[in-house]
C-alpha cells in the first residue's frame, strides 16, 4: 500500500508577517483568507484531511474547504516563554539563547520544545501515517512541513533552519515500507481558466 500525505501550509496572517512566535490564536489576515478562498478545489479529494491545532491552519483548512480535525502531534513548535513575541524582540534580549537556538537542534533555551523534538515527534506521525490507506491532506504549521521533510530525506536536524515553507504551498509524500519520494512546494492557485 502506497500512503500519500500532501502537507499544506497555512495562509498569511499577522505572526507570519512579522516574523512574531504565534500564540495559537492569531486568525487569518484578510489577504491571508482571500488567497485561501482562491486556492478553493484545487486540492485531490482526499480519504482524510487533518489540521495542526492553531487558528490560521484551522482557518486555512475552511477557506480551502477542508474539514478534518486538529492533530496534537502535529501542533506547531513550543516556543515557551517567546509565544507572541517577535524575533527581534527576543534576539534582543536573549541574544545568546536565541543564538544557540537556531545552530543546536537539541537546545530548547525558551522553556519548551527543542527542534530535534519536533522532528522526533512529527517522524513518529509519519510513520503511523504510513498505515494510512488513501491521501491525506494535512494543513500545518511551516515548522510540521520541515520536520517532515527531513525525515523522508533522512537529513539531520541541524538543516530544519535551511529550509523555507512559503503560505499556502503543497508538500507532498508518498511512499511505503518506511521510504518517502518528496514533492516540494506546489503553490495552491486557482486553475487557469484559458
Amino acid at each position: 500500500m502506497t500512503s500519500r500525505v500532501t502537507f499544506i501550509s497555512p495562509a498569511m496572517n499577522a505572526a507570519l508577517r512579522q516574523a512574531r512566535f504565534d500564540d495559537g490564536r492569531t486568525p487569518l489576515d484578510t489577504t491571508g483568507a482571500a488567497q485561501a478562498a482562491a486556492a478553493a478545489g484545487t486540492l485531490p479529494s482526499p480519504a482524510r484531511v487533518l489540521t495542526s491545532p492553531s487558528s490560521r491552519c484551522q482557518e486555512t483548512a475552511e477557506a480551502l474547504g477542508l474539514l478534518g480535525p486538529a492533530v496534537p502531534e502535529l501542533a506547531a513548535l513550543d516556543v515557551g516563554r517567546w509565544r507572541g513575541r517577535s524575533l527581534d524582540e527576543v534576539s534582543a534580549a536573549e541574544p545568546e539563547p536565541v543564538g544557540r537556538w537556531l545552530t543546536d537542534p537539541g537546545c530548547a533555551p525558551h522553556g519548551g520544545e527543542s527542534v530535534r523534538d519536533l522532528c522526533d515527534r512529527v517522524a513518529r506521525w509519519l510513520t503511523t501515517a504510513q498505515d494510512l490507506d488513501g491521501r491525506t491532506l494535512a494543513v500545518v504549521e511551516p515548522e510540521i512541513v520541515r520536520a517532515a521533510v527531513l525525515h523522508a530525506l533522512g537529513m539531520p536536524a541541524a538543516a530544519f533552519w535551511r529550509l523555507d515553507v512559503a503560505p499556502l504551498t503543497a508538500t507532498e509524500l508518498s511512499g511505503r515500507a518506511g521510504r518517502w519520494n518528496l514533492r516540494l512546494g506546489r503553490p495552491l492557485a486557482a486553475p487557469d481558466t484559458d
